[in-house]
This record gives structure tokens, sequence and C-alpha cells, in this order.
């Protein structure tokens, strides 16, 4: 059955909003896109919740026009500008020998636990990047298999409460809810890292507006972000006032003369900062020397930032950049140089069908990222904001809808229910019905299922009857 979901991308220069169906096999298409200029938003973060929920609602009505479907909630990105990651890891017995999405679960829930998050913060996403059965490491998936010990190292990425409830709060003004909440970074390398840079390890820079953001994938997940204050406007902020020009003129400029190529000596007239009427000529090798120096600067920002991270040696696949930034020519022959002869790729979201031409565009990564979370194309075990675990199986139709009341577990349908009463029918089949997406619910450690029915698991179904 197609479903039809939501995303928003709120970036630090525009907001772009996206509908799409999602058929049985996670195919997407693409059925209705908004975009809108980005107020009350600096550096990707809100400061202004009224200007930002005017943003987020005139491209959610072009969106919704052109798809011609309402659509009650969203997943949403979040800037990496306010967040904290850390790594941290968990163990458990396995009581039963056989590792099933249970015990996952736990030992999920435990890094958790063992983290220490401080009170203000919140968790966004908890990102398994090593799993470990008895002693042997880096188990891909460990489901299915015969253990007696299972461990687990997570990269979590949390956030300010703070932040996370104004960009709630100024969505819910445009008319939705927040539904969940994906760092920016994680979506844009969703959109396009292809499957042997996730093997290899590749560092994905999405260069926006005024922001860049960074994740690092090693082994198939996340193991490193950052967020990085510089983008595309500095370029223009830079010409504005070197060439002594209006914002607009310089923006102008930079998209018709942006090139790190070797410039020609031609003049150009821009109009003066204050007087608009009376013009000035300037010479193109000034805007070449402009762009060039802070294009330099970024991507030596960019270097600090991999080299920070420790994980050089685990990208074989050297960096792919996105973003409108690398709409400027030349950058990959100098990002190649700076970044010491690493690999370098340019690269534009792949491919979902639908109204997608519009979309081939690096800006868009980030938009087109969420509508592959949502249809599934994330790491194959992971904790999102709502503290809700996302198993990405073989089955289709993932949705991340999930109850707003604390209910059992859902697991594999495989995973032998803890009795055979007819009396624990019921609330199964409303469990499934409610969570299609195989979302576990770990807000509480208590393990309700387990695999061998015991009296204890009878008495817990039948007072869940009776309450």
């Amino acid at each position: 059955m197609k479903r039809t979901v939501l995303a928003i991308d709120i970036g630090s220069t525009k907001v772009c909003a996206l509908i799409a169906e999602i058929d049985e096999d996670n195919g997407a298409q693409i059925i209705g896109a908004g975009i809108s200029k980005a107020q009350g938003l600096r550096k990707g973060s809100i400061t202004n919740i009224e200007l930002a929920s005017k943003s987020i609602k005139s491209a959610l009505n072009d969106a919704k026009r052109v798809a011609g479907t309402e659509l009650r909630s969203a997943v949403v990105t979040i800037s990496g500008a306010y967040t904290k990651s850390l790594n941290s890891s968990g163990i458990v017995n396995i009581p039963n020998k056989e590792i099933t999405l249970n015990e996952i679960q736990r030992v999920m829930h435990t890094s958790l636990y063992n983290a220490n998050i401080p009170n203000e913060f919140e968790v966004l996403h908890a990102l398994p990047y090593n799993f470990k059965v008895d002693d042997q490491d880096f188990i891909e998936d460990p489901l299915g298999m015969n253990a007696a010990r299972l461990e687990v190292e997570t990269h979590i990425i949390t956030t300010q409460k703070s932040n996370l409830n104004n960009l709630r709060k100024a969505v819910k003004a445009a008319g939705v809810d927040v539904e969940s909440v994906v760092l920016s970074g994680y979506a844009s390398a969703i959109a396009v890292l292809n499957a042997d840079e996730k093997e290899l390890g590749a560092a994905v820079v999405d260069m926006g507006g005024n922001t860049s953001n960074i994740v690092i994938h090693a082994g198939h997940a996340i193991r490193y972000n950052d967020f990085l204050g510089v983008g595309s406007n500095h370029i223009t902020n830079d010409l504005s006032m070197a060439l002594h020009t209006p914002l607009h003129t310089a923006d102008n400029v930079k998209i018709t003369y942006g090139s790190l190529y070797a410039p020609s000596n031609d003049l150009i007239e821009l109009p003066v900062i204050g007087d608009e009427n009376s013009t000035h000529e300037v010479s193109l090798e000034v805007v070449h020397n402009v762009i060039y120096a802070r294009v330099e600067e970024t991507l030596m920002i960019i270097a600090q930032s991999i080299e920070k991270s420790g994980l050089k040696e685990h990208m074989g696949a050297g960096v792919v950049l996105t973003g409108g930034f690398t709409k400027i020519e030349g950058l990959r022959e100098l990002a190649v140089a700076i970044l010491d002869n690493m690999p370098v790729r340019l690269a534009k979201p792949t491919d979902v069908g639908g109204l997608f031409d519009t979309l081939r565009d690096p800006s868009y990564s980030g938009a087109v990222g969420l509508i592959k979370y949502m249809a599934g194309d994330f790491t194959p075990y992971e904790i999102d904001v709502n503290r809700r675990m996302r198993h990405n199986g073989e089955e289709p139709a993932m949705h991340p809808h999930h109850p707003s009341h604390d209910e059992l577990p859902n697991f594999e349908p495989s995973a032998p229910l803890s009795t055979p009463e007819p009396a624990a029918t019921p609330p199964i089949k409303e469990e499934k019905k409610a969570e299609p997406t195989k979302m576990v619910n770990i807000g509480s450690n208590k393990s309700v299922q387990n695999d061998q029915p015991n009296p204890l698991s009878k008495f817990w179904n039948w007072a869940t009857q009776l309450f």
C-alpha cells in the first residue's frame, strides 16, 4: 500500500518542502515540491519563530498545491549548529543464546544509558558503528546470530532541547506536527553516498549558503559529525565589501563570474552601495581574487575538521562535496590540492522518481535525503529523536509514525510471542496496525517479551488485558 510522506529541509538560506509517495518496495516518487527563502533563521537555527514559520508555510503550501494532498505531520532537518556528539558503548547477555531485535534494542538502550548526556541536551540519533558478538568485532548485522554476549559502540548526536523545541514550534505554527527530526548532514549523506563509498568510508560535506555540515561515514555508519559556520554567502559579503556594491549585485557577480580558473582582465560595470544610479568599473581579476581567497579558506576549515576527527585513514573513498556552494567552477581541483590529494567528488542527490528534474541540484541533497530516510534508507539500526529504535530490515513499508501512548515493543514477526493464550491476540493486532515500521519503543528498559513462555510473562499478558 502506498503512503504519502512530507519532508521539510530547513536550510540556512532556503526552506524546501517535498511530498512523496512511497510504495511497498520502498520506491519513492516525488509528487510535490515547494521552495521559499529562509527567514527568521541564522546559521540554520531559528532566531524568529514567526518569520521561520512563514517561510516553512510558504514552501509547504506550494508543495501541497502541486501534490493536491493534505498532510498533518512531517519529518524535518535540524542544523548541526547546536549539536554535541559523543561515543558510548553497551553490553548485554543473551539469555536464549540467539540475538533477536529485543537484544539489539536492549544493548543500544544500554549504550544510551551509559552515555553522559547533559540535562539540557536531547538525543537526535544514536547510531551503532560496531557490533561485537562474543569476541568477534565489526559484525554488520547481529540479528539471528548465536551468542552469549552482545556489545555495541554507538555514535550519539545530541542537540540543545531549546533548539529542538523552537524548531517544533515553528513547524507547528506552519500547520503541521513534527513526526521526526533528522540531522541535516545525515540526510545529505543518505542522498549522495553510494554503496562503495559507505563501505570504504567517506566524508560528506554539505556546503550551503551560511553553513557547512560535515559527517564522516566509516564502516556503513556515521562516526563523526561537525558544523562549520562558513558558506557561499560569505563570498557574497566579501564581494560586496571589496567591490563596494550592493549585496544582490554581489550575489549576481558570484553566480555569473564565480570561477576559480585563471581570470580575464575584462572590466564589469557595477552599481555603488548607497547610490545605485551611479556605477563604477571593476576588473574581473579582483572578483576572482576575492572568490579564490574565501573558497580556499573554507576548504582549509573543512580540512582541519577532517583532521580533528582522527578518521582520515578510514576514509578510503575520500571526500564528497554537495550543496549550493559546489556550483563554483574549479572547486573540485582546488579541494584536491588543499585536502592532501584525497579523492574528491562533487555530488548531486541520487535520483528518486517523480517530479525530480528541478531537484537534480546539489542544493537539494538534504531534502531528497529526508525522503530516502522515510523510505527506509538509513543505518540498519538507529534510535531516533523519539527514543524509538528504527530497524531497516528487508520488509517493505517503513513508516516512522509512532503511537503516542506507551505500548509493548513490536519486534520481528519471527520472534515468538510470549504466550499462546487467545487473550493476547487483540493487543498484538492493534500494535501492528499502529506501528507498521517495526519501531521499538525504548522509553522503558523493561523487557516485556521473552523467547521462553514463563509464568511471569503469562501473568503480564493477563494483567495487560485487565488494565
